[in-house]
């Protein structure tokens, strides 16, 4: 078994705990992750969303894996990442990947890198060439505005649109 490590990388920011409002859209190879901010524990306002941005992302997953199942060692990653509710890159990349049911975006890449981000009611894996986050204030055109594709995690491969 390969030795993961798990580069936290959002020190200084964080997705709302308790009811992050997580979204999700795919464009072309891109994947966009839109969620509230935690403003109690970080420098953040009472409804600031987020949006995280992978670029060149090969896959990703929405598991239904929450902080219960996490700490009960039922998690993918439990025992093995640091902390719950955080978000890490993993390297090397997980040689399991491939056993996993992935939503294909584009064919892998010798690029790609692995990022996991733990929300308070689900995990999301993705294979990308890189993040970006961009914040935007309550009230603001780009927080009020829906997304594309809202999605909901059913089973491994399985998806329904949320209204």
């Amino acid at each position: 078994m390969t030795s993961l490590s798990f580069r936290h990388l959002n020190s200084d920011w964080n997705a709302d705990p308790n009811a992050p409002s997580l979204q999700a859209t795919v464009a072309g190879d891109a994947l966009e992750l839109r969620f509230l901010l935690n403003a109690q524990a970080h420098e953040a306002e009472d409804g600031e969303t987020a949006t995280l941005r992978f670029e060149g992302c090969c896959r990703w997953r929405w598991d239904a894996t929450n902080d219960h199942a996490w700490f009960a060692g039922q998690g993918r990653f439990s025992g093995q990442a640091p902390s719950w509710g955080e978000f890490y890159e993993i390297t090397p990349v997980e040689p399991r990947a491939d056993a996993l049911d992935w939503e294909i975006i584009a064919p892998d890449t010798s690029e790609a890198r692995h990022f996991l981000f733990y929300f308070r009611d689900e995990t999301i894996e993705c294979l990308a060439a890189g993040w970006s986050l961009q914040r935007s204030a309550p009230g603001s055109a780009k927080a009020e505005s829906g997304l594309q594709r809202r999605f909901s995690w059913l089973a491994p491969g399985r998806w329904r649109k949320r209204p």
